[in-house]
């Protein structure tokens, strides 16, 4: 290749007269000074000794690219293990608040419904002394599966702690809100896949609220999950 008139210096080889390690990355680095100026250098003085300087400048700063990627890929990976709930593939409570605040952002500004669905499971703490925390672990990993097979990818999955779940759904009125709340209900008393456990055991109390563009996501929970113990109280003096 030529650079101002003057032939670069060729690539290193070995004593066999094969490309010494790095060749192809000097290769490519010496393509990319190939142009009348480079960092204010001219053609003039892009002497083999120049070129062989920018060279090492290059490749030095692709390396540096390549692990400012690695350490954003790692990044990345951390903050996706820290969203996760500890035992179940649904979003934590720290995440679902996150979540919860983006998504009421969304529907203010493109002007949908928004509701949010809180969930108890009664009878949990009996399960899980007779039978043993890892049945009840395996009930709450059901459970998530339940909830995560009958909602939409747009909707939002997650457990607040305990046997308590919430879900966020999008394009969802109060009354629209309420009736997919008690098909998700039917589904987790009636549908649970746990050898050993049968799902009838569980009964689910849920709360709902159609979420305002103004309403602070704690505070949506705390009323969703207000309505939920309201509702497990009708039921228990029913």
């Amino acid at each position: 290749m030529k650079v101002g008139g003057a032939r670069s210096e060729p690539i290193a080889a070995n004593r066999r007269g094969v490309a010494a390690p790095g060749a192809p990355k000097a290769a490519a680095a010496a393509q990319r000074i190939d142009s009348a100026t480079f960092l204010g250098v001219s053609r003039a003085e892009m002497t083999p000794a120049v070129q062989a300087a920018i060279q090492t400048l290059l490749g030095e700063l692709d390396e540096l690219k390549s692990e400012v990627n690695r350490l954003k890929a790692r990044l990345d990976e951390a903050e996706g293990l820290a969203d996760r709930d500890a035992l179940t593939p649904l979003l934590n409570r720290r995440a679902f608040v996150r979540e919860l605040g983006r998504a009421r952002t969304a529907a203010q500004r493109y002007d949908f419904p928004l509701s949010l669905v809180y969930f108890d499971l009664d009878g949990f703490k009996t399960l899980n002394d007779r039978l043993g925390h890892a049945a009840g672990d395996a009930a709450l990993q059901a459970v998530a599966a339940r909830l995560n097979a009958n909602v939409r990818d747009s909707d939002v999955v997650g457990r607040m702690g305990g046997d308590e779940f919430a879900v966020v759904l999008v394009q969802a009125d109060q009354t629209t809100a309420e009736a997919k709340a008690a098909v998700l209900a039917e589904a987790i008393e009636h549908g649970l896949d746990v050898p050993g456990i049968d799902g009838a055991r569980l009964r689910v109390s849920y709360g709902v609220r159609e979420i305002s563009a103004d309403a602070d996501p704690e505070i949506l929970i705390a009323e969703a999950d207000a309505a939920m113990f309201a509702a497990k109280r009708q039921r228990r003096a029913g």
